[in-house]
């Protein structure tokens, strides 16, 4: 039996193998840095311009204090279900359990896209390796359809990988980190010396951007690059220490910062606003053609698809752990927290989850161009992503508001910073929508059509409220009554799946 599985009569639950190194690998594959500079900075500079690197500074600033509550929250109650077990205890189990719903819907979502830009990547390189000279056409990397047919395959291989356990997941994921940002160190870093756009200090102020409204959407979309970093939160029930899960998500997020900063001032030097539009998701393609010849030139290309691999990868690991959490509250049905009794992961949730992104992933072929079904998922996953980490961040500052009265370093940590960082998200999104509901007169399925970007996220919060329901009168799930969620060590889970539980849909 593998290492990572302890087993006790009857019983096998996921064991304690994990350390610091393996949440950085985790977290920093799941924010995957490559992809987000990669196809990112063109979508930024639709909104930012020039001032693309002031607005990841300044969208970092509570990220970090979100980050610093998840630490604080993980120090006193180490859960895989982290924000909706943190939530549920300290505001109420409702907003528990959407924070719980919008985690687990926005990481489907983001795998049906990275699906699908990943499958882009891929048939990018085999167009270099000369794939259309062996077949007479050209596969299109930009087309939906042909991308997410590749990227079906690749959903398939990482499902496969996730199953066999978070260990041997984790070192796959590591070596792949090492070589892509090796890879976007050494071209970015000539990218700053031989560009020949001028630096300008204007670039790192983010109130030099147009409108309010371009702010308010350039923030979002810099929220969605941050995120990922709390993955590593996400298998604290698999680490020797559940600090470790701590360290590592932090340690990402510093690193992360860092690498986005680079990455948008390199691109800036060697591309003008226009140059970064035209690109899109190929920027970073773009960029390595302009600095080197081949076969160097197609480096960042192969950093990509890896980047894109592992971020993939790294979704389905912390999104079948979320279930999990749920699964053993009874606020999901009981099959997502059947754990493989060889490989001490929970396959079945990882499955269905991988069954359900590729649902989504053929659904979204009806977007023809990828760059609009990016925006689309983009855009959307952003609203939710504000929603979840206010709400964990609000948790920990009504949770430790008893710190107010133990000085102030106490109170600055434990209830202002998260307190200030959950409005700023509340408050980012509340104008977005705001302004999503008045800037069209009409309904069309496009990322420029403000009623279409209000109609996703929406749907994804009610779909949760009728989940909920389900679950509190249907289920009678106990987290109803309580708020709380069920550690690891206090249920023995079946060998065999089986759990107890009220019948109902999955």
């Amino acid at each position: 039996m593998p290492s990572e599985v302890q087993q006790d009569p009857g019983t096998v639950r996921m064991r304690r193998s994990l350390g610091v190194k393996d949440g950085v690998a985790i977290a920093a594959s799941s924010t995957a840095a490559t992809t987000s500079i990669g196809i990112g900075m063109g979508a930024l500079a639709a909104y930012a311009g020039r001032q693309t690197p002031g607005l990841l500074l300044l969208a970092a600033l509570p990220i970090l204090g979100i980050a610093l509550s998840y630490a604080r929250l993980n120090r006193t109650e180490p859960n895989c279900g982290s924000g909706y077990t943190w939530v549920g205890r300290s505001i109420g189990p409702w907003p528990g359990f959407l924070t719980g719903w919008v985690v687990l819907v926005g990481n489907v979502v983001f795998m049906a896209y990275t699906g699908a830009v990943t499958g882009s990547v891929v048939l990018q390189f085999l167009n270099k390796l000369g794939l259309h000279s062996a077949l007479g056409f050209r596969l299109d990397p930009t087309s939906t359809g042909v991308s997410t047919a590749v990227g079906l395959v690749a959903l398939v291989v990482v499902t496969a990988t996730a199953i066999t356990g978070v260990r041997s997941a984790t070192r796959l994921q590591m070596a792949l980190l090492v070589f892509e940002y090796a890879v976007l160190l050494v071209f970015c870093g000539w990218a700053l010396i031989v560009g020949d756009q001028p630096f300008s200090f204007s670039w790192l102020n983010p109130f030099a951007v147009g409108s309010p409204q371009a702010l308010a959407q350039g923030l979002v979309l810099a929220v969605f690059i941050y995120w990922g970093w709390d993955a590593a939160f996400s298998v604290n029930e698999e680490t020797r220490n559940s600090s470790d899960a701590s360290r590592g998500g932090l340690i990402a997020l510093a690193a992360m910062t860092g690498l986005f900063l680079f990455g948008a001032i390199a691109f800036q030097r060697v591309m003008s606003t226009d140059e970064l539009l035209r690109n899109g998701p190929q920027a970073l393609t773009y960029l390595g053609g302009r600095l080197a010849p081949e076969p160097w030139a197609s480096l960042p290309l192969a950093a990509l698809m890896c980047s894109a691999f592992a971020s993939l990868q790294s979704s389905v690991i912390p999104t079948a752990r979320g279930a999990l959490a749920m699964g053993r509250d009874r606020t999901l049905g009981a099959v997502w927290q059947r754990v493989h009794p060889r490989y001490g992961s929970p396959a079945v949730g990882t499955l269905l989850i991988m069954a359900v992104a590729a649902l989504l992933a053929v659904l979204a072929v009806g977007i023809p161009e990828l760059n609009d079904m990016i925006l689309t998922a983009v855009n959307s996953i952003g609203l939710t992503v504000a929603l979840y980490y206010g709400l964990t961040a609000l948790a920990c500052a009504v949770r430790f508001r008893e710190s107010l009265r133990e000085g102030p370093v106490r109170a600055l940590r434990d209830v202002l910073v998260p307190a200030v960082s959950a409005l700023a998200l509340f408050g980012l999104g509340g104008f977005l929508l705001w302004n999503y509901a008045t800037m069209s007169d009409h309904f069309e399925a496009s990322p420029d059509n403000g009623w279409f970007m209000l109609t996703l996220p929406t749907l994804f919060v009610l779909a949760g409220l009728g989940v909920a329901a389900w679950a509190k009168w249907v289920r009678r799930s106990p987290y109803f009554r309580t708020g709380r969620g069920t550690d690891a060590d206090a249920i023995a889970l079946p060998m065999d799946g089986a759990a107890a539980g009220t019948p109902g849909p999955p």
